[in-house]
Formats: structure tokens, sequence, C-alpha cells
């Protein structure tokens, strides 16, 4: 079962973000991964994800020495696929091109091959197999400098 984590506030973020993980460890995930706000406005979100226990994903955080400084809003989700298989590229959260936007998802979008279809027909390229990426790249598409307004046209769309 998929558990969502997000923090904002002064502490070491990737440690406030595994240590939800953590917690939730006991609802069953296949696959788990953090995003990170760059410290510097302009720069690209860091997502780091892993395939198995939350144990994995903190490795693969340790790789990243500058995580264990940044104290910026970061989201955290914990996967059981049930689009595409359980590996890095289909674990969340997922971003856009430019990684401007990182998602996470509980749920399924029933319409989402054919926003995918869309989406790669005006030049989109996708990382995953999964329904969710899709929310990513139409929030890259929708935002004209209003979050609010880009996630109202992303929701009709769903």
């Amino acid at each position: 079962m998929c558990g969502i984590v997000g923090y904002v506030g002064n502490r070491i973020t990737s440690e406030v973000l595994l240590d939800g993980l953590k917690r939730l460890e006991y609802r069953g995930y296949d696959s788990a991964g953090i995003a990170l706000l760059p410290e510097t406005p302009g720069k690209e979100i860091t997502c780091v994800k892993s395939v198995g226990k939350v144990a994995n994903l903190a490795a693969e955080v340790r790789k990243y020495p500058e995580l264990s400084r940044m104290c910026t809003p970061g989201i955290a989700h914990t996967r059981w696929a049930t689009h595409g298989a359980p590996n890095t590229p289909n674990a969340h959260p997922h971003c856009d091109e430019k990684k401007r936007f990182a998602v996470v998802h509980n749920g399924i979008i029933d319409n989402y091959l054919d926003l995918k279809k869309h989406l790669i027909e005006r030049g989109h390229v996708f990382a995953s197999d999964t329904d969710s990426e899709v929310v990513a790249h139409l929030l890259s598409e929708c935002y004209q400098g209003d979050l609010l307004s880009a996630l109202a046209a992303v929701v009709k769309q769903l």
C-alpha cells in the first residue's frame, strides 16, 4: 500500500522524509523515493529513488552529500506497483523533463494512456511506465506562473 510524506521546515529534509517513510514500511511497498526543492531558485529538483526497502533509498541518498544539509520543502513516497514494473524509473516521485515539478500520487489515472499519447505527440519524453508521471508533464505544460491555475487545469484533464 502506497504512502506519502511531505515536509516543510528547518530540519534536514532528507532525514525527515526517510524517517517518515520508515514509519510507513508496515504498509508494504516495492519501491521508494524522495524529491527536494533546490536551495537556489532556478535549479533542478533533486529526486532520488530505489527499489526495495527504505534502507536501500537511504543508501542512495547518502551518495548525495549535499542532501544532508538541505532544509527545503520535500516529498517522499512508498509505491506498490499498479502501472509498470517495480523498478527505479517507475518509483515515485516523478518529475517533468525540466525537473521543475515533482509528483507523488496514490490511485489510478484511468485516462493516462490518452493523456500520455497527446503529451508525447507534443514532444514530451517519459522516463517511466506509470500513470502518475503524466501529472508532472501536464503541470509543466499548464504552468504559466500560477501554480493553482496550473493544478486546476491539470485536474480538469484527469
